[in-house]
């Protein structure tokens, strides 16, 4: 074993694994570029309302409606004369919200179910694997548009459907980490100590479970931004005159051929730039959390 390579190595240099991960994480240039991204876009939302406030009810003037980009208006404005670059700023809270929001309610339900069903086993798995592969059978927007055709469009209906459409993804990764730990030799010493099945799922399984479980949920917040927008783009979202990144585009997209492309275009770019800020993070961070990268 090389010097490069020896945990010994490794260990003399007091770097714990997740230092070692976080380091991994900071040195790819494209982490670095997507942390970056998340972080602007994080500031825009906390502070955005604050050094400039929003009312849709004023900040409309029809005598500006679809002026081009200027000084002004440096994204120019929208059909009723609103400014662009002020709703895209406005809309950053809305659309982080409702992608970290569902992901953290998704992650939180389908993870508790994956520890369950791997766990407990048998019927109770087979049950809780064949729910999830019904839900798994639906095209994900899809199924999201029909519930939130059901309980009626919405924020908070948008953030339920978008949530349970990824519980399942959770719920699988949870399950195959369980089955995989729960007959490892440490978990067996645990319980062979005494430790019962609670103890031994949080002390012992669960934090186990947790680097699949980061990147997926990193990844997930991408899909949910995008989801979010195509609810809000369908009218199922965000309801007007909520600033949102989709219903922004819905709103748009149909003065294309009157020449008034920055009404659809800065909207468009921000969701991508957000979509990839967050992939860009994900990748890296499941690289850095590989123990193949260790070697």
């Amino acid at each position: 074993m090389t010097e490069a390579t020896s945990p010994l190595v490794a260990g003399a240099r007091g770097k714990s694994p997740l230092q070692a991960a976080v380091h991994r994480l900071l040195s790819n240039q494209l982490a670095r570029g997507g942390l970056l991204i998340i972080l602007t876009f994080v500031v825009v939302a906390a502070f955005a309302p604050v050094f400039l406030p929003y009312d849709p009810a004023t900040d409309s003037d029809l005598q500006a409606r679809l002026k081009s980009p200027d000084s002004a208006h440096p994204f120019g404005t929208d059909a009723l004369g609103r400014d662009v670059f002020t709703r895209i700023l406005h809309g950053a809270r809305v659309s982080l919200s409702l992608g970290v929001g569902s992901v953290v309610l998704a992650a939180a339900i389908g993870s508790g179910l994956g520890l369950l069903a791997g766990y407990v086993g048998r019927q109770t798995d087979l049950c809780l694997m064949f729910c999830m592969d019904i839900l798994l059978a639906f095209p994900a927007t899809l199924l999201a548009i029909a519930i939130v055709a059901m309980i009626g469009p919405g924020l908070r209906n948008s953030l339920i459907a978008i949530s349970v459409v990824s519980i399942p993804f959770y719920a699988r990764i949870t399950r195959g980490e369980v089955l995989a730990l729960k007959e490892r030799e440490f978990v067996t010493a645990a319980r062979a100590l005494g430790g019962g099945p609670f103890r031994v799922i949080l002390s012992h399984i669960f934090p186990n479970t947790l680097p699949p479980l980061s990147v997926q949920t990193t990844l997930a917040i991408a899909f949910a931004i995008l989801e979010a927008a195509a609810l809000g783009f369908l009218g199922l979202g965000a309801q007007p005159p909520t600033p949102e990144w989709g219903a922004m585009l819905a709103d748009s997209y149909k003065f294309f051929t009157s020449g008034a492309w920055w009404a659809f275009f800065f909207p468009g770019v921000t969701i991508m730039l957000s979509v990839l800020g967050f992939n860009l993070v994900g990748d890296a961070l499941r690289d850095a959390l590989d123990p193949r990268m260790r070697v």
